[in-house]
Order: C-alpha cells, then sequence, then structure tokens
C-alpha cells in the first residue's frame, strides 16, 4: 500500500495559554520538530513569532532552526508560513523570506495559498465571532507565489481551505505550474473554527471529486478539531495523508505534539499503511531537489 506521509504542524498562532505543550523558542521548535520526525512524521511546518497580518517573516530564525534539525534529521521537509495579503504589505514583501530561505539552500518547501478566508471563532453566543480577519490572498498573488515557485524549482503546499482554492490550484496544474513537486493540504473547519467544510467523508469526497484523475498527493488537516478521531481513518483508507499538530488541533486534551503524531502512526499500522521515510515522502511529492 502507499505509504503514509505525517506532517507535524507543531505551533502556528496556539498560545501556551490554550495548549501548554505548543513550542514557541527557537530550542524549543527544534526539540519539538526532532521530537516529531522521531516519531515518524517527515514534514515540519512551523510559525515564528510573526503574526498573521504582519507582512515581513525574518527568515533568519527558520534557517537557524532547519539547520539544527538536520543535523538530527537531514533529509526532514521543513516550510515556513506567510502573512496575510491587504493594503498593509505587498506580496513581494510577503514572499521575500521565501527567497531568502531558497537562495540560503535550507528551503524544503513553499507554501501557496491560493485563496482568501474569513478566519476567527465562535463567540459565547455560538455565533461567528464579529471580528474583521481575513487571510487574504487575490489572484495576483497566486500568480506571483506559483511562479516564483515554478521558476525556481520549489515543491508546494498548496493550502486549499474552501472548494474555490483547489479550483484555482487545479488550474495551475494543468497548465504544468506545479510540476516541481506538490502536496495538496485540504483543510476542513473544526468546531472551533467554522470555515470551509466540516470534517467529514462526505466533505472529503466532494474534494476527491475533484481531484479525481490527476494523481496529486492530497493530505487531510482539521483546524479547530480533532484530526484523529474525525478525518484521518478515512483518509488513511482512502489512501491520503495526514497533519496533525498543536497549529491545528482543539479538544479537551492537551497533549504533545509527538504524541499526537504517534496517534496517526498507530491508525496507520491498525489498517495496514506503512509509514512513510523521508524518501518515500520526497518520491510522492515529486520532489525535484
Amino acid at each position: 500500500m502507499t505509504p503514509l506521509i505525517i506532517e507535524a504542524a507543531i505551533n502556528g498562532a496556539t498560545p501556551k495559554a490554550l495548549q501548554p505543550h505548543v513550542p514557541d523558542t527557537p530550542d524549543e521548535i527544534v526539540a519539538c520538530a526532532c521530537a516529531c520526525l522521531d516519531a515518524g512524521a517527515t514534514i515540519v511546518h512551523h510559525h515564528n513569532s510573526e503574526g498573521l497580518l504582519e507582512g515581513r517573516h525574518r527568515s533568519e530564525p527558520y534557517a537557524a532552526a532547519w539547520r539544527a534539525i538536520r543535523e538530527r534529521h537531514p533529509a526532514a521537509i521543513l516550510y515556513p508560513t506567510m502573512g496575510g495579503g491587504g493594503a498593509h504589505t505587498t506580496i513581494e514583501e510577503r514572499y521575500a523570506h521565501v527567497r531568502e530561505l531558497d537562495d540560503a539552500g535550507v528551503l524544503g518547501m513553499s507554501i501557496i495559498d491560493p485563496g482568501s478566508v474569513s478566519l476567527g471563532p465562535l463567540d459565547a453566543d455560538g455565533l461567528p465571532a464579529a471580528i474583521d480577519l481575513v487571510y487574504q490572498n487575490t489572484f495576483a498573488d497566486a500568480r506571483y507565489m506559483a511562479e516564483l515557485c515554478r521558476t525556481r524549482r520549489i515543491a508546494v503546499h498548496v493550502s486549499i481551505f474552501e472548494p474555490g482554492f483547489l479550483r484555482v490550484a487545479l488550474a495551475y496544474h494543468a497548465a504544468g505550474w506545479l510540476d516541481s513537486g506538490v502536496k495538496i493540504q485540504l483543510y476542513f473547519g473544526g468546531d472551533a473554527l467554522p470555515f470551509g467544510l466540516p470534517p467529514t467523508a462526505a466533505s472529503l469526497d466532494a474534494y476527491l471529486a475533484m481531484l479525481e484523475g490527476t494523481g496529486l498527493p492530497w493530505m487531510v488537516g482539521v483546524i479547530g478539531g480533532d484530526v484523529t478521531t474525525s478525518l484521518a481513518e478515512i483518509a488513511i483508507r482512502r489512501g491520503g495523508h495526514v497533519r496533525v499538530g498543536l497549529e491545528d488541533y482543539a479538544g479537551a486534551r492537551q497533549p504533545t505534539n509527538e504524541e499526537l503524531v504517534r496517534e496517526i502512526v498507530a491508525l496507520a499500522r491498525r489498517f495496514g499503511r506503512p509509514v512513510a521515510t523521508p524518501s518515500d515522502t520526497a518520491k510522492m511529492i515529486g520532489l525535484r531537489r
């Protein structure tokens, strides 16, 4: 059977007050990433201290962490986040750290977010909180990201928050712009974040119908929920891959990132899926470098 790729998204914007095991210092990030890789992950995604609405993200903390991680796991695939768009910034500024990390020779994969989405929790009345938070990426932004990655032969994680995001990604795939390696990341909205499709088999079926015939590797993740108890088993059975981690997790527990990785490894073994090695992952994503 196709080996199962496990990604660990280890921090994001999750505060320690909510999940005490989330890493935020450079040393904590390195230690956590290595623990997740030891447990069976082959891809690690993390954030620095910059927020979602900060245009310029620094490349130096990423590079320092990744060099330290690769001393123990030289084949680990590591990639950053990026800030949202708007009048306060430009796509050139938002993507500058990607160029710098690629120039430094440490970038394992980049990120393409081909659309915009309103993000926010439910308030005490169970209504979407009345906040002005839009993670903005225009079609022009998506073109810039895709063209830079195509030109530099950088593999990409493509974030799918809504079905329209996938239509845009498939247009770039059909045009041959994603041929340096790609992972389609299907995000589902958990109970804590009312966006996108809910984490159900019917929702996944809708995305898989759109992906049919493309051969693109796909991965599920649940933001504001628990992928382990919702979509992980379904994805494992259907040949997909799984993203876990405290960036996405919401629930009553306070697990560590490596515990969440080990739970997916146990599910893979239960259903007969071997866990991907770094070389398996590179081959399935189509990494050219």
